[in-house]
């Protein structure tokens, strides 16, 4: 049986959306638990490991602030909506007029929502309960990790249509995060690298999320160099948020 194509996007249908989809995370407070809580705790535990030298957390926590709301916000959104897939929920929906774009945009809404409160708690309590010091602006600490935390919400949009299971979804994460964390500049420099790993660093976003956050840590106002960081975090996003609309299928018979 043949469905009506929807029409185009509409802002009604994707708010919708997002509010049912929080309305389902209001019910799971592990979740919630993940997505506030573990950065900050991540934070704290970082903090006190360079106790005896504060400046090492204030080189590596900047990068980190970007770095621990993509690996969380990429794990929950990943499961939650493989348990959309799995469960039926989506394919009801497909059925419905709502479309593709509607759907992906009520999802990163959702979540994106999340990620807002996630980046302000982490941020905060960085700055100004831990100590951050940084030359830049807190502000613009803020949108590098929220704009962090809305690529790891793409990733894990896009990542779900792959996975069978939860299991197989959070298997993907060595896949996709742990190289990007091993390149990205956190523990070398990626001019140091193999010309091989430099490269390949070069088109990976994590990549310029940690550039972002060092020129916020070295440069009182925003460079050239950190515009274009916060371009290609933002791009890369929605990027894969339209790929991740790609993998939606709307059944036919």
């Amino acid at each position: 049986m043949s469905t009506t194509t929807p029409a185009a996007f509409s802002t009604a249908r994707t708010t919708a959306t997002a509010a049912r989809v929080l309305r389902q995370l209001r019910h799971d407070p592990r979740t919630i638990a993940l997505m506030l809580l573990v950065p900050c705790l991540m934070l704290v535990l970082l903090r006190y490991v360079f106790d005896a030298g504060p400046s090492t957390f204030d080189t590596i926590g900047a990068s980190l602030l970007g770095i621990f709301p993509l690996i969380t916000m990429f794990l929950v959104t990943s499961i939650a909506t493989l348990r959309e897939r799995t469960s039926g929920t989506l394919e009801r929906l497909l059925a419905m007029p709502l479309g593709k774009a509607d759907l992906i945009a009520g999802y990163a809404l959702a979540f994106g929502t999340v990620a807002v409160a996630q980046s302000a708690l982490a941020t905060g309590l960085a700055v100004w309960l831990l100590g951050l010091d940084v030359t830049g602006s807190p502000w613009l600490l803020l949108l590098v990790a929220l704009l962090d935390a809305l690529l790891g919400t793409a990733l894990g949009l896009f990542v779900s249509a792959f996975a069978a299971s939860e299991f197989q979804a959070v298997q993907f994460m060595p896949a996709v995060i742990f190289p990007q964390l091993l390149l990205c500049g956190l523990f070398a420099p990626r001019a140091d690298m193999h010309p091989l790993l430099e490269a390949i660093s070069d088109v990976l976003p994590m990549s310029y999320a940690v550039d972002g956050m060092s020129e916020i840590l070295h440069h009182a106002d925003p460079t050239s160099a950190f515009v274009r960081d916060v371009l290609i975090v933002a791009g890369c996003a929605l990027l894969v948020l339209a790929l991740g609309a790609a993998t939606l299928r709307r059944r036919t018979d």
